[in-house]
């Protein structure tokens, strides 16, 4: 078997270059600058629990010296944790920490669903303009028939782009959609477990909320 017989560059072009402007046109460019963030991100660790952990549990001996009246926000470059953290000292509340925390895992639960909704949407296209390039070579052969190298070459164009299609959608696409998807969730895990460690050894500091917001939360809860 020949491989360079499967190489074409002008059924490349008409396969690549069709799919990624149809995604832009179809998604719209924050979705594909969101969509190529997380696509650079994958080769690298953007979140590290265990380094995460030892900064938090600095900010815990901190709280447990001083109090949370006297306690100064240990920042560390984490938007997040920075930000838990600020809310946990800030209104001196477990309550406060969670939502600060949910705020930024809702963000971050949409941006990579924008990135997978477009890299889905790419691998539904790609196999379109794979049908394309087969019709844009068989279109090529004149009515009166041409000479048979020519009409091989004609036809092998036509299969390259078919093939170029779904290696496409299925090798590349695709995968990338569930590659990020199953960062995300790694991610996520990650960073719920260490809330809930945090929540847990700053939950007997915080002073015990009014009888009024113990209600309302019931209340909350209950609907």
């Amino acid at each position: 078997m020949n491989l360079m017989t499967l190489v074409d560059g002008p059924s490349a072009a008409i396969v690549l270059g069709g799919t990624v402007l149809a995604t832009v046109l179809r998604a719209g460019f924050d979705d594909c600058r969101t969509t190529l963030a997380k696509l650079g991100a994958l080769g690298r660790r953007s979140f590290d629990p265990v380094a995460a952990r030892a900064e938090l549990a600095q900010q815990i001996r901190e709280i447990q010296k001083d109090g949370l009246f006297r306690a100064v926000p240990h920042h560390f470059g984490d938007s997040e944790f920075d930000e838990v953290t600020d809310a946990l000292i800030g209104n001196r509340s477990v309550g406060a920490l969670v939502k600060a925390h949910e705020k930024h895992q809702a963000r971050r639960q949409a941006e990579a669903q924008r990135a997978i909704r477009t890299l889905a949407q790419a691998a539904e296209l790609a196999p379109v303009f794979g049908l394309a390039g087969t019709l844009v070579s068989l279109s090529q052969i004149p009515a009166e028939g041409i000479a048979r190298g020519a009409m091989q070459g004609a036809i092998a164009m036509a299969v390259v782009t078919t093939l170029y299609g779904l290696l496409a959608a299925n090798l590349v696409l695709a995968p990338l959609a569930r590659i990020i998807e199953r960062a995300a969730q790694a991610e996520e895990a990650e960073r719920q477990a260490l809330i809930d460690w945090l929540a847990w050894q700053v939950a007997d500091i915080c002073p015990p909320r009014p009888r009024s917001e113990r209600l309302a939360a019931v209340q909350a809860e209950a609907v």
